[in-house]
């Protein structure tokens, strides 16, 4: 049976000091039978890695990144690379966040490099994946998604598949009010579940961890996260707010 990943995206929001509290709330309130079915990751800035890795090290809580770059070194002004990520203890990065996608124009190609790359230096990729309104409504987001699919994981063979995470974002469901019914959100887990196996195979697309990513939080999580084939998710701004968060974690815990 896969276990539940619950990963908490904090995006450019809490400054060293902040990030440190919360990591030390988020440690007082989880309870550790929480993590036998469960696992947990925090993503906070980069300038707050290193004290939030400092804070978790003896807890359950894993740490990972918002971005990296795909070169090793070099001058690529304010990027970061996958060596510096796991030297201040990443073990997880998201990869091609739609809001990346759309402001910072992260491209399919590019992020297939960063995949790589994080693969190379053994980090847990989350892979981000979903569709637009328009795409939605053009009845055209399982192409757009298998395409991106295809083009993110070109050349990436199964046995460094295996450590790859994907995570369905429906964009028209992120800050929009907008919310994807747990049918959608399950149909959608299904038919990437299907891509992968055309891709890879049965023991691949049957073990691939696929995270919801669209607006999560402590009312809608039970009824996302028990939906069929979903298995567990990718939370923005609830994962700020420690009861919420809490919550969210308790309830995958509870999932069978």
């Amino acid at each position: 049976m896969r276990r539940k990943l619950i990963a908490g995206n904090w995006k450019m929001n809490m400054d060293y000091k902040s990030s440190d509290k919360l990591a030390k709330e988020l440690i007082a309130e989880l309870d550790k039978n929480m993590f036998k079915k469960t696992d947990v990751v925090v993503c906070p800035s980069y300038v707050s890695l290193g004290i939030v890795n400092k804070t978790i090290k003896d807890s359950e809580i894993r740490l990972g990144a918002q971005n990296l770059f795909y070169e090793n070194d070099g001058a690529f002004t304010g990027e970061i690379s996958a060596s510096m990520l796991k030297a201040v203890g990443c073990e997880y990065v998201i990869i091609g966040h739609s809001e990346r996608r759309i402001s910072i124009h992260d491209t399919n190609e590019t992020i297939n490099k960063k995949l790589k790359k994080a693969l190379e230096f053994e980090l847990k990729p989350i892979l981000c994946v979903g569709e637009s309104l328009v795409e939605r409504e053009d009845d055209i987001f399982e192409g757009v998604i298998e395409e991106q699919l295809m083009e993110c994981l070109k050349d990436i063979p199964e046995d460094e598949f295996k450590n790859i995470v994907i995570a369905y974002e429906p964009v028209w469901a992120i800050g929009t009010g907008l919310n994807a019914s747990p049918k959608q959100a399950s149909d959608i887990h299904a038919f990437i579940r299907k891509v992968i196996l055309g891709l890879y195979s049965a023991v691949s697309s049957e073990e691939l961890q696929i995270l919801y990513g669209g607006s999560v939080n402590e009312k809608n999580s039970k009824e996302m996260i028990s939906a069929a084939g979903i298995d567990g998710a990718l939370v923005g701004g609830a994962s700020l707010k420690v009861n919420d968060f809490v919550s969210i974690i308790k309830t995958a815990s509870e999932t069978k």
